[in-house]
């Protein structure tokens, strides 16, 4: 867990403690927002907060520790486990994992203190687990606290939703996320190009600079615009873009560099169809990336798309530092 939070962060933590020490925060906690904005942290640091209230000092660092080393006995986190097998994580939370939530939480504390409970990614609950998961926010218990995260709520049941109260990230001001990427270490130039391609979110412009994921996006354009000009083939694009891991950030980035020359409103209302045809396709590509459909050939299929475009007239030219 890191130690010093993002302006974004401190502001949520200050917000939610300030909460917690009037006794204005009930059982039920959505924290809510974009991936990457640093939720879970939040999260964490506000139970070392709660788990270790009424401590003395020598008390409180080992609840610290306990929480950072992920064995405190009152604190559990429930993400995605192995399948039966055990040869790969589950993609669903399920209802024995959401039944042992109730378990934990009817446990008497065994520092005598609290109990907390944190799920995420809470959207991950299936239908049946989310039943489960409505009777035991219904039933709360003094000093017990639930508290779900979240980048996608609306996929949560509104009965869920309903009975948590509420704790969003929204992307800071762009000056902000540029004062803290300068902080990170990052060029000031390559900070705004990775800002203005990630929409704003400093979270992920500062994954991208750190995991060439902004490279990655210039290898993109250059790839669009050579298959659409016919000097790159449709196949050759489509292996080199499944070639490794990164075929969901390479559309991704396709994606979104179509959507922002449709946004830049500089091109006639047909290509603006276009475009926004493509944009649709590019993410329903991404979609089949984790089915058993052929990658390469279903990114062929949309490339061909781009070419055929490119070719009638109404795919405009990519640029690079285009701004959101």
């Amino acid at each position: 867990m890191s130690t010093v939070f993002s302006p974004w962060q401190q502001r949520a933590y200050d917000q939610t403690v300030a909460a917690l020490d009037a006794g204005r925060l009930g059982h039920g906690l959505l924290i809510c927002g974009p991936a990457g904005l640093g939720k879970r942290e939040v999260a964490l640091r506000l139970a070392t907060h709660v788990l270790e209230q009424g401590e003395d000092a020598a008390t409180r660092a080992r609840h610290a520790q306990l929480i950072a080393a992920g064995t405190h006995p009152d604190l559990q986190l429930v993400s995605f486990v192995p399948n039966h097998k055990g040869d790969k994580l589950r993609t669903e939370i399920v209802i024995e994992q959401v039944r042992a939530i109730s378990e934990k939480l009817a446990l008497t504390p065994q520092y005598g203190v609290a109990q907390v409970v944190i799920v995420d990614p809470a959207d991950a609950i299936n239908r049946a687990a989310c039943n489960a998961l409505l009777k035991t926010l219904e039933e709360p218990s003094p000093g017990r606290y639930l508290w779900l995260i979240s980048a996608q709520p609306a996929r949560l049941p509104a009965t869920i939703r309903s009975r948590c109260q509420r704790l969003e990230f929204k992307l800071p001001p762009r000056a902000e996320s540029m004062v803290w990427l300068l902080a990170q270490g990052h060029p000031e130039k390559t900070a705004a190009e990775a800002l203005d391609a990630a929409r704003g979110h400093p979270g992920l412009a500062d994954q991208w600079l750190r995991e060439d994921g902004l490279a990655l996006r210039r290898q993109v354009i250059a790839d669009l615009e050579q298959v659409g000009s016919g000097r790159l083939g449709v196949v050759e694009a489509a292996q080199r873009w499944t070639g490794d891991e990164h075929a969901d950030l390479r559309l991704r980035h396709a994606a979104d560099l179509a959507l922002a020359q449709a946004a830049a409103g500089l091109t006639a209302a047909a290509r603006l169809h276009k475009l926004a045809d493509w944009f649709d396709a590019a993410n329903r590509t991404r979609d089949l990336l984790h089915t058993t459909v052929r990658s390469d050939l279903a990114v062929a299929d949309l490339l061909l798309a781009w070419r055929e475009a490119a070719q009638d007239g109404r795919a405009p030219t990519l640029q690079q530092g285009s701004r959101r």
